[in-house]
C-alpha cells in the first residue's frame, strides 16, 4: 500500500490542533489508516529538526494521497468541516479553454482531458504537495504513467486552443522541463537514458514512429507526454492559473486522475472547490466539457448494512456514520438511505464498500464478537495447525524464520542445485514477466540459499528455516498438481554444522511422537536415516529420511557447486522434510 509523508507541523497547522504521536496514531487507526513511520531530520539550512509523519493508506484511496486530501478527510470524520460542493463551471466570461485532439494520436496515447483552476494561491507547502501527488498518482493508479500522464502548466505563459497530436521524434523541438537549450525528442531519449527519474518511462513510447506532443496556439510544446513537460509553462510560487492535462491509453482512468486533482487542489482557488471546465474535442469533431465530476447516487437496506457488520442500526444511525466518511447520506425511512458518492470516492464501487465505511466510522473494535449463527464451527486445518506448532518449537531451537518468494526461476530448482530442469516435476508459468519468476518452487532449498547469499554479511553463523508449501505436478489432480508442507532449515557457518541439522532433525521428530529405530528391518515403528547419492548434496554426505517405512526427506552437507553457484563460498548443511505425512 502507498505511504504519504506529510510534514508534522503542515500537518498540525491543517487540522487546527496539535496531537501527541500517540493520539494521531489512534485518530489514524479510527478513520482506518495507519501511522507508519515518524522521520526525524535535521534541516540543513535551518538546523532545526523536522518531522514527517509516514502514513500508510489503501491504495484504493486516492483522495488521500496528499496533505489535503489528508485532512479534509479527517476533519470531516471528526465532524469540524461540511462536506464540500465540487463544481465543474463554464468561465464567467469568454469561452472556456479548448483542447483538439488529432487523429495522429490514436496509435500511441489516445485520450486526453483538460481542466483549469483559477486565481490559485500557492506557498511551498501546498507547492511542494501538489507536485508529490502528481508523483503518486502517476506510480499508483497511472501504472507508471502507462495508463495516464499529468500536465500542469502555467495557463498565463501559454494561449488556447491546444492541439494534442502525435509527430515524428525528430520534428518535436522544445525546451524540457529545467533545461536551458532546444532538443529534438530523439535528442530527449538519449538525454534521459541515464535520468534516474525519468529512464523508467522511455520505454513506453521510445520505440513508436511518432510521439505524443502538446502544442498551444502560437506553436509552444506544453509538454511530451508521458515523458517531460516543457520549461516555458512550469509551475512556480507565482502561478495563479493552472492548465492542467492528462493524457492516457485509458479514458476512465484518465478521468479519474483529472477528478482527483482538481477536487483536491481547488480548496486553493479563489472560490474553493470550483473549478474551470476544459472543452476537449475528440476525433470524431464532438466536444466534451472536463471534469466530469460526477456524483451518484446508491441506495442501501438497513438490515444488510447491520447484518454484514454486525451491529443493530436505525437508518438516521447509518446515515451519520457515512456522512462522516464523506459520503452524504439521509435515511429516506426505516430500512432505505439514500447515499451520496462524490467525485473524489472512485473507490466505492459497490454497496459492500458503503457498508465498509460504516464499520470504519462506527469502529471495528467497537463491533461486539459473536458466535456466527451457522450450524458449524470453524477450526484450524490440522497442517496449519501443525505448521504453528513446528514453527515455534524450530525457532526456539536457534533458528531463524524466513519466509520467500513462493515462484523462482528454472535455474533454481534445476540447474544451481545441480540437478535437470526435466527431472524437476515443477509447475512453469506460462507467460512469465521476469526470469525471476518462471516456475512454481518445489523446493524450500534454494530460496533460503539466496536468503544467505543477501546476508551472508551478518555474523556467523546464519542457521535459517521455512515451513511453507511447495508445489509439485500430479496428474492425479484436477487441476495436475498439488502442494505439499515442507520444512528446511539450513546451518551456515566456517565448518558444515551437520550436528545442527542433524540435531534439529531428532527435535522434529521427537515433537511428531515418531521414534528412531536401530532395526531398520522395523521402519515401520519409527523412522532413522540412510545414506543416499544426491546431486545436490556433498557425496557421502547425504542421507535420506524414512520415517514408517516413507521417503520423507533428505539432510546433509551441501556440495561446493551448490553452494557456489548461490555465491557462497562458505560450508553449508541442510535438512528438508515433507511434514504432511505425520498428520
Amino acid at each position: 500500500m502507498p505511504t504519504v509523508g506529510v510534514p508534522r507541523e503542515a500537518l498540525f497547522q491543517a487540522l487546527g490542533q496539535r496531537y501527541t504521536e500517540e493520539a494521531f496514531d489512534e485518530l489514524c487507526f479510527e478513520f482506518g489508516l495507519e501511522l507508519d513511520e515518524v522521520v526525524r531530520e535535521v534541516d540543513d539550512a535551518t538546523g532545526l529538526e523536522v518531522v514527517t509523519y509516514k502514513i500508510e493508506i489503501g491504495a484504493n484511496r486516492y483522495d488521500l494521497l496528499c496533505l489535503e486530501g489528508l485532512v479534509r478527510n479527517l476533519l470531516i470524520f471528526q465532524g469540524q468541516l461540511a462536506l464540500p460542493r465540487y463544481q465543474a463551471l463554464k468561465p464567467t466570461q469568454g469561452q472556456p479553454q479548448k483542447l483538439i485532439i488529432d487523429g495522429s494520436t490514436q496509435s500511441i496515447r489516445p485520450f486526453c482531458v483538460a481542466a483549469t483552476l483559477r486565481n490559485v494561491t500557492f506557498t511551498q507547502t501546498n507547492y511542494d504537495s501538489f507536485i508529490d501527488l502528481q508523483d503518486k498518482l502517476h506510480q499508483n493508479l497511472a501504472r507508471k504513467r502507462s495508463l495516464v500522464a499529468i500536465g500542469t502548466h502555467d495557463l498565463d505563459t501559454i494561449k488556447g486552443p491546444f492541439r494534442y497530436q502525435a509527430q515524428a521524434p525528430q520534428d518535436i523541438k522544445f525546451v524540457p522541463l529545467n533545461q536551458t537549450r532546444v532538443y529534438n525528442a530523439a535528442e530527449l531519449m538519449e538525454l534521459y537514458s541515464t535520468d534516474s527519474h525519468l529512464k523508467q518511462y522511455l520505454p513506453l513510447i521510445r520505440d513508436s514512429p511518432v510521439y505524443p506532443v502538446i502544442y498551444d496556439a502560437n506553436g509552444v510544446v506544453l509538454s511530451m507526454p508521458p515523458i517531460i513537460n516543457g520549461n516555458h509553462s512550469k509551475l512556480t510560487l507565482k502561478t495563479k492559473n493552472v492548465f492542467i492535462e492528462c493524457t492516457g491509453t485509458d479514458l476512465t482512468k484518465t478521468k479519474i486522475v483529472l477528478d482527483t486533482i482538481v477536487s483536491l487542489f481547488s480548496q486553493y482557488c479563489s472560490q474553493p472547490f470550483a473549478i474551470e471546465a476544459a472543452e476537449v474535442v475528440d476525433v470524431q469533431g464532438q466536444a466534451t466539457l472536463y471534469p466530469t465530476l460526477e456524483y451518484r447516487k446508491e441506495i442501501i437496506e438497513r438490515t444488510k448494512v447491520n447484518g454484514l457488520v454486525g451491529v443493530e442500526f436505525t437508518s438516521a444511525e447509518i446515515a451519520k456514520l457515512l456522512n462522516k466518511m464523506c459520503l452524504k447520506s439521509q435515511a429516506l425511512n426505516e430500512d432505505k438511505i439514500s447515499v451520496e458518492i462524490p467525485p473524489t470516492r472512485h473507490d466505492v464501487l459497490h454497496a459492500c464498500d458503503i457498508y465498509e465505511d460504516v464499520a470504519i466510522a462506527y469502529g471495528y473494535n467497537n463491533i461486539v464478537k459473536t458466535i456466527p449463527k451457522a450450524m458449524t464451527i470453524a477450526q484450524q486445518l490440522p497442517i496449519n495447525k501443525l505448521t504453528d506448532q513446528l514453527r515455534e518449537q524450530v525457532a526456539q531451537s536457534g533458528f531463524t524464520e524466513a519466509l520467500t518468494f513462493s515462484l523462482c526461476s528454472r535455474d533454481d530448482v534445476s540447474t544451481k542445485l545441480r540437478k535437470d530442469i526435466k527431472d524437476i516435476p515443477a509447475v512453469h508459468i506460462s507467460n512469465p514477466k521476469t526470469l525471476e519468476f518462471q516456475v512454481v518452487r518445489t523446493t524450500l532449498l534454494s530460496g533460503l540459499l539466496k536468503t544467505i547469499s543477501a546476508n551472508k554479511n551478518l555474523p556467523l553463523p546464519l542457521k535459517l528455516f521455512e515451513i511453507s508449501d511447495v508445489v509439485v505436478k500430479d496428474g492425479s489432480k484436477d487441476v495436475g498438481a498439488r502442494n505439499q508442507r515442507k520444512l528446511c532449515a539450513v546451518n551456515y557457518n566456517k565448518s558444515p554444522g551437520f550436528e545442527s541439522v542433524h540435531g534439529l532433525l531428532d527435535r522434529v521428530m521427537q515433537l511428531l511422537e515418531v521414534p528412531p529405530v536401530q532395526d531398520k528391518s522395523q521402519s515401520s515403528a519409527g523412522y532413522f536415516i540412510r545414506g543416499v547419492d544426491d546431486p545436490t548434496f556433498f557425496p557421502g554426505r547425504c542421507a535420506e529420511i524414512v520415517a514408517y517405512g516413507v521417503s520423507v526427506g533428505k539432510v546433509g552437507v551441501l556440495h561446493p557447486e551448490t553452494i557456489g553457484k548461490f555465491d557462497l563460498g562458505l560450508p553449508c548443511a541442510a535438512l528438508e522434510i515433507n511434514i504432511e505425512p505425520f498428520l
